[in-house]
């Protein structure tokens, strides 16, 4: 017979990526497998249905590939009707319907025509088939790709389908075991029909009471290279902690480190979806592998890129995610697009956050222990996630830099009465390296004050969100400003100097500092207090960590200055002293001293500065 026919098409404009001809095979092998064992289930199928298997055969002397399965098998007029009628009918109207989304949508799969997909790599295609219907007769179908195929009866004894692919010369890789059996685990390792790909030798264990020199023996058994019930498919009161890690590491044999804990998907409304999400120990890295998470549809794998469907926060999660909503060949701007998915997403989200709580309340204080493992992942979510963070309050913690973990609640009712200012905001005082900030942690303690240890990459966007957010709350970092400006209460200072000592005082220092990117700024503090105090204005800081990770703000990358205020303690032994020398020279040499040493507390005095530095400090010792 002589039509037009699709199959010149296929290679042009179906699938970029050939490799998955096989995937989409096996997957119709599949179907007609549990398809029958539905048939007989229901009784509608009188056979016995057994533990049919899926075998892949590689004849390279043939140059055939062929996939072979115990499944429905056809009848001549279902591959009259399944085969021929698709394929052969109106090629050019379908290729003109379809030609713009083809690439972007994979519209084989999309419109079931998975079958097609053998011509990308084959020159010939026969299909032996027998119907599972009592009386049928089998039937081949072969077919060049070109406007001609043969439909005629054959001898086949079993039913089911085999598929022979005569491999073409310029894809003559798919001949390779090493190939094949690549593709089988990367597409269908947890395919649940089991697959077989060739065979193995076990040995037998000895009976009891051999001889010391018996030798085991061997057999040679089939090789089923996947597991057709990994731990997603089965009930969460079927599995152990410890069958949770085999299949964390049967995901990702290269990690040796077992996961914090898991999450259980199952859900069969709105939408079906099943998985398993591991948290992995992640501390402050968000430069951590992504793209970690694998998307299956009904145990086959489609693709390990599933921005669009896990939540931007959840991809440094790793584990599997299976839905037969999802097609096949979708692209990710399909994903993105598509309602179902956005579901899906959302439900994720709120699936993490329940077990987040949960977590929490069966055992605080393991959670509190495994909080700087998986910080990045819940602050990252309470600033992307509006759904996530309107329950963050239940789970996410607020460590201090005293080892004490706090709920927002718990924290905002321990801090409340010492540490509202004088016009009723309650200020969040925070370090972010509790040992560069010590000299300043120490004066909020010395206050009374808590101080949080916020320190993951993307705290200053988390504060900016809480901030925003919370009723008459403010954050400053610790060392942003001297503690009394950074809590103002209203409390009577006495200062020991007249206006006109402060105004020599602060002009001697900006003539002996003179650089700009110090704004001298005289306080009248508690005489024990340090002379000289270097901080960084919170808005510039803040901005500057926010740039870090990707908020560049208005100043653009590598616009913020270097900024810093020297506070000056007036009521400071030093100053009195400063007033008194009449030397220029005295006083530049006490002022230069004092601002190395506010240098040196902050980290600041670095290369010519630190080596003068300690010069000078040993020679004042002679």
């Amino acid at each position: 017979m002589s039509v037009e026919n699709i199959f010149p098409l296929i290679k042009k404009f179906l699938y970029s990526d050939h490799e998955i001809f096989l995937r989409e095979l096996i997957s119709n092998a599949t179907d007609a497998t549990t398809k029958l064992k539905h048939l007989t289930v229901i009784g509608e199928a009188k056979v016995d249905y057994g533990n049919p298997i899926i075998e892949v055969k590689i004849d390279q002397e043939a140059k055939t590939l062929s996939i072979k399965d115990q499944g429905l098998g056809m009848t001549g007029e279902e591959v009259e009707k399944y085969i021929n009628q698709v394929a052969f009918s109106g090629a050019e109207e379908f290729l003109e319907k379809y030609k713009d989304s083809a690439k972007d949508a994979g519209i084989i799969g999309h419109f079931g025509l998975g079958f097609y997909s053998a011509f990308m790599v084959a020159e010939k295609v026969e299909i032996f088939t027998k119907s599972y219907k009592e009386d049928s007769k089998a039937v081949r179908w072969i077919c060049d790709g070109s406007p001609e195929y043969t439909l005629e009866e054959t001898e086949k004894s079993d039913r089911g389908t085999e598929i022979v692919l005569h491999i073409a010369e310029d894809s003559l890789e798919f001949l390779e075991e090493s190939k094949i059996r690549e593709l089988l685990t990367k597409y269908n390792k947890f395919n649940q029909i089991p697959i077989k790909f060739g065979t193995k030798t076990e040995t037998l264990p000895l009976p009891e009471g051999s001889a010391e020199d018996a030798k085991p023996e061997t057999v040679e058994v089939d090789n089923i290279i996947n597991n057709p019930t990994p731990a997603w498919t089965k009930a969460p009161s079927e599995l152990k902690a410890e069958d949770y890690n085999n299949f964390y590491r049967e995901l990702y044999p290269m990690q040796f480190e077992d996961p914090l804990f898991h999450i259980h998907l199952n859900v069969d409304y709105p939408f079906n979806l099943t998985g398993v999400l591991f948290f992995p120990k992640l501390a402050n890295n968000l430069n951590i592998e992504k793209d970690k998470i694998q998307l299956y549809q009904n145990q086959v794998f489609v693709t390990d890129e599933v921005k669009g469907i896990v939540p931007d926060f959840l991809m440094l999660l790793r584990g599997v995610i299976d839905s037969p909503d999802i097609p096949l060949n979708v692209s990710r701007s399909y994903l993105q697009a598509d309602g179902a998915v956005k579901k899906i997403s959302s439900y994720i989200t709120k699936k993490v956050a329940d077990k987040m709580v949960s977590l929490f309340n069966e055992n605080r204080e393991d959670y509190q222990q495994k909080w700087n493992d998986i910080k990045i992942v819940i602050e990252y979510g309470m600033i992307s996630e509006d759904k996530f963070y309107e329950k963050s309050d239940k789970f996410a913690l607020y460590p201090t830099t005293e080892g004490q973990y706090y709920l927002w609640n718990e924290l905002v009712e321990k801090i409340k009465p010492t540490q509202t200012d004088k016009d009723g905001k309650t200020v969040i005082l925070y370090a972010t390296n509790a040992d560069e900030q010590h000299s300043y942690i120490a004066s909020a303690k010395d206050k009374g004050y808590e101080v949080l240890l916020l320190d993951s990459p993307i705290v200053p966007h988390l504060i900016q969100k809480l901030e925003s957010s919370k009723d008459n709350v403010s954050f400053a970092r610790v060392d942003a400003d001297h503690i009394n400006n950074l809590i103002k209460k209203d409390e009577p200072v006495i200062s020991k100097l007249n206006e006109t000592d402060k105004e020599t005082l602060k002009k001697n220092i900006e003539e002996s500092i003179n650089d700009q990117k110090f704004t001298v700024q005289l306080e009248d503090l508690d005489s024990t207090d340090a002379p000289f105090t270097l901080t960084q204005p919170e808005f510039i800081r803040r901005m500057k960590d926010m740039q870090a990770t990707g908020g560049g703000g208005m100043f653009g990358m590598g616009g913020f200055p270097e900024m810093y205020n020297l506070v000056v303690n007036s009521n400071s032994d030093f100053a009195g002293e400063l007033l008194k020398k009449d030397s220029s020279e005295e006083k530049s040499a006490m002022i230069n001293q004092a601002l190395d040493l506010a240098k040196l507390s902050q980290n600041l005095l670095k290369g010519k500065e630190l080596t003068d530095f300690i010069k000078r400090s040993f020679e004042s010792l002679k």
